[in-house]
């Protein structure tokens, strides 16, 4: 497939909202879960995006990992893109921007509103200066709303705040001021797996969701260890694009846990790796099942 006419990001986007699906994105901090995902994506048909960390690009290197998410995509023709996910600061984002990332997580929202507004609107036109003739603009996210957690099982109980939850005229202002793609709001997502169950509020996704334009994306965050019938209920109620990363590393340890205890003599790593890649891969497998984003390509 020619990707320089094939669906942009953007599109993308636009067609799960209209069609009632989410695009998976996914965090990875090695070739191991990149190849696991694409495979995933080429066997079920579906658009995904991959995203690293500010810790993870660090570990892995942003150029590198940009140019690796690239050159899987012109070679097999999938609509794969990677997010520089979690940018904690203008400049941390600007670098992922010069990296060559094709989306961008400005995530300032620890900081007052219009500090948030004022940083994220400025990686918002940085980021729409630079144009990759293989995916279009660069699509930006923003974040509004505090969330909690770490991306791991957490032991303790994690209690969320309703008056830390994005305010849904405040999101409005903030998404047509800053001229953001995507909006990651607080309702009540946490990162990780904590001990109590995460209960997300439907009903301010879907306030939220009509105080947007149809162009613009609605992410959410945190979804691992969300029920599924949360999930979907969520994907009703206009989120299009969905966070998965805590799960993706459980079932990434396990699996090399595993391969080393019953191969205590194999020192070639692909080979340990095989069951390793098998395992993110279903998982991935099962998410975009869930997200309702197969033969979407």
């Amino acid at each position: 497939m020619d990707l320089t006419s094939s669906m942009t990001l953007q599109q993308y986007h636009e067609k799960a909202l209209k069609e009632g699906w989410a695009i998976g994105h996914f965090n990875v901090s090695n070739l191991e879960q990149i190849r696991a995902i694409v495979e995933a994506a080429a066997t079920l048909k579906c658009p995904v995006l991959i995203g690293t960390s500010e810790g993870e690009r660090k570990y892995i290197g942003p150029r590198q990992a940009a140019v690796v998410v690239k050159s899987l995509r012109q070679e097999t023709g999938l609509p794969v893109f990677i997010n520089a996910d979690h940018s904690k600061s203008v400049e941390s984002a600007k670098a992922a921007v010069d990296a060559g990332y094709d989306s961008i997580h400005i995530d300032l929202s620890a900081l007052p509103y219009e500090e948030n507004l004022k940083g994220t609107k400025e990686v918002v036109e940085y980021a729409k200066s630079k144009v990759y003739s293989d995916i279009g603009e660069i699509h930006v996210e923003g974040e509004l709303g505090l969330l909690l957690g770490e991306s791991k099982i957490q032991k303790e109980v994690i209690e969320v705040n309703p008056e830390q939850f994005t305010k849904p005229e405040e999101a409005h202002e903030f998404v047509e001021k800053t001229g953001i793609d995507r909006l990651a709001p607080a309702v009540g997502n946490i990162h990780g797996i904590p001990a109590n169950v995460k209960t997300i509020d439907i009903e301010l996704i879907k306030t939220i969701r009509k105080h947007m334009a149809s162009k613009t994306g609605l992410t959410l965050h945190g979804a691992s260890g969300i029920s599924d019938d949360q999930i979907i209920g969520a994907i009703k109620a206009g989120v299009n694009n969905i966070h998965i990363n805590t799960e993706i590393r459980v079932a990434y340890v396990n699996a090399l846990k595993k391969s080393l205890e019953e191969n205590p003599e194999e020192t070639t790593p692909y080979k340990l790796y095989s069951s390793v890649i098998a395992a993110v891969r279903h998982k991935v497998e099962e998410k975009l099942r869930l997200f309702g984003s197969i033969n979407r390509v």
